[in-house]
């Protein structure tokens, strides 16, 4: 299975992100640090917090942070939410199947078990486990390297 760009840069913000918790980091930081277009990164933001695994805040002070714990984050989800749903061949597709062999193929069967297997692994896995005691990771996020993270404001509870 390939993983699509969306995917990529959204696991590069969400490890960032949960790299650099207790402030807000901002898109500038990101794409720096992740070597990513700003104007891809900025799609994959605004999706990720549609899907509350961001939290954003616009303004001179604005920037992104985590919505939930990383160790609340299951990697398989993300990648169902941005991946699928995915045609593996052609005998998936509802329309445009002009494949001969759909009645007798097996193919078929194999490809879907191993696109189960593949998320329900990633169900396995969080945010978290990816970020922490990872060195070599924070060292490539390293925070001194960037701007200090700003406060998250607290929200009023209702």
């Amino acid at each position: 299975m390939r993983i699509t760009k969306r995917s990529n840069i959204a696991m590069r913000v969400l490890m960032y992100c949960a790299a650099n918790t207790g402030g807000l980091v901002t898109k500038a930081e990101i794409a720096q640090r992740c070597k990513i277009s700003e104007s891809h990164l900025a799609q994959v933001i605004n999706k990720l917090a549609r899907l509350d695994y961001l939290h954003t805040q616009r303004g001179r002070s604005g920037g992104i942070a985590l919505a939930r714990p990383a160790d609340q984050i299951v990697i398989g989800e993300i990648f169902r939410h941005l991946e699928a749903p995915v045609t593996q061949s052609e005998c998936f597709a509802d329309v445009d199947n002009s494949c001969p062999l759909v009645s007798a193929c097996r193919l078929r069967a194999a490809l879907a078990d191993a696109v189960h297997a593949f998320f329900a692994h990633l169900d396995g896995i969080t945010l978290d486990a990816l970020v922490c005691n990872n060195p070599r990771l924070h060292a490539i996020f390293a925070p001194e390297a960037c701007a200090q993270p700003r406060k998250i404001p607290v929200p009023i509870a209702e």
